[in-house]
């Protein structure tokens, strides 16, 4: 990777097959993509373009069949999985459609919970960071609640907290707000594009909605496995 210090994500000529049974199924066919520190992008397109499997790939979830991912300058192509469990950790924040919270756990724990389990601690006081993310995504009213006394839109925020909590370079959110109501996507949405401003984290959102997509400072559309465009929006 040549432009470590400017890319926070560099793919290269990303390719996966998948095998459904004889038939093999080219998920994504040569992506060529570079993400700068601090952007926030969007990945759209039809269902099966290829959208959440470049997400997994970037995530290091999954193994492409051909090409290179680098993650803030690693080459996680051919890591061993501890290898990758500790880029994921130390490097990464994931936020999923369903908000995963542990029920038993008020909000202030569920997003200390990371700090604790890291292996190399950044912040020796979990509670006070976990509070500190709670308040800049404006829950500082709800710290003590648990998932069932917070809202979806409240319940996804604090999941947004905790995929923060260990200061990750790279945010990668798959339909963040699918399961939430405009009126909340749209407070889920903001707090996170100041999370991108005030904490300088680099933000990939898949989405098959169009209004969270035009939030961010650039689009890229997937069709067939390949990028169709790639158009920087109004916010870069």
């Amino acid at each position: 990777m040549t432009q470590a210090n400017q890319y926070v994500v560099e793919t290269k000529h990303l390719r996966k097959e998948l095998k459904m049974g004889q038939v093999t199924v080219h998920a994504l066919r040569g992506v060529d993509l570079q993400i700068k520190r601090a952007e926030s992008l969007s990945i759209i397109g039809p269902s099966g373009s290829g959208k959440s499997t470049l997400l997994g790939l970037i995530g290091g979830l999954d193994n492409p069949t051909e090409g290179q991912v680098w993650i803030d300058g690693i080459d996680i192509t051919n890591l061993n999985e501890r290898e990758l469990t500790r880029v994921r950790n130390e490097k990464l924040g994931f936020i999923f459609q369903f908000f995963n919270l542990i029920p038993t756990l008020s909000a202030t724990e569920n997003v200390a919970l990371p700090i604790q389990f890291a292996r190399q601690r950044k912040h020796k006081n979990a509670t006070k960071r976990a509070k500190e993310l709670l308040e800049l995504l404006g829950l500082g009213d709800r710290m003590h609640h648990r998932p069932t006394q917070l809202s979806g839109g409240q319940q996804q925020r604090v999941a947004i907290a905790r995929a923060l909590s260990n200061d990750p370079a790279l945010l990668l959110c798959d339909e963040p707000t699918g399961n939430l109501d405009s009126e909340s996507s749209g407070i889920v949405m903001e707090r996170l594009r100041a999370v991108q401003q005030e904490m300088n984290t680099t933000v990939v959102i898949v989405t098959h909605d169009t209004e969270v997509a035009q939030t961010a400072d650039r689009t890229i559309s997937l069709i067939d496995g390949k990028v169709a465009s790639d158009v920087v929006g109004e916010h870069a």
